[in-house]
């Protein structure tokens, strides 16, 4: 009688398997979790425009754009801002004086933070057209 040779894996072989598993499934795992932060980040700067974009779309409706400074929050409290409008200052040098009773332009500073981070923030600089009637009140 002949023995036939029983074919398996050895217990060496299934330790390197689950080894292989285990590495292949931490690295999925953290691409995943990089991922995940990705999109919460992408999540947060699109939150943060939408807010700063409403924000800046209304501002006319109060009644003329003065200098000043304005502070609040959205969502309450998570996205802070802080708005702050002061005459526009032309870098070259005037060719002629401003006429008198002619409109002037402002600049807008917002800044939207969120988080703790210095990354987690959006600036914008606008400039918006007032009549020279609404200096400040």
């Amino acid at each position: 009688m002949s023995m036939k040779r029983q074919r398996g894996y050895t217990l060496l072989e299934v330790i390197v398997a689950f080894a292989l598993l285990a590495l292949a499934l931490t690295l999925l795992l953290g691409t995943l979790s990089g991922g995940v932060r990705q999109v919460r980040a992408a999540d947060d700067v699109t939150r943060a425009s939408l807010h700063a974009q409403s924000l800046l779309a209304g501002l006319d409706m109060d009644g003329p754009l003065h200098p000043q400074q304005r502070e609040g929050s959205f969502e309450q409290g998570r996205y802070r801002w802080r708005l702050e409008i002061q005459p526009w200052l032309d870098p070259r040098p005037p060719q002629a004086p401003p006429l008198a009773g002619a409109p002037r332009l402002l600049q807008l500073d917002l800044d939207v933070r969120w988080g703790e981070g210095a990354a987690e923030r959006i600036h914008w600089r606008s400039l918006r057209l007032s009549p020279a009637t609404a200096e400040a009140p």
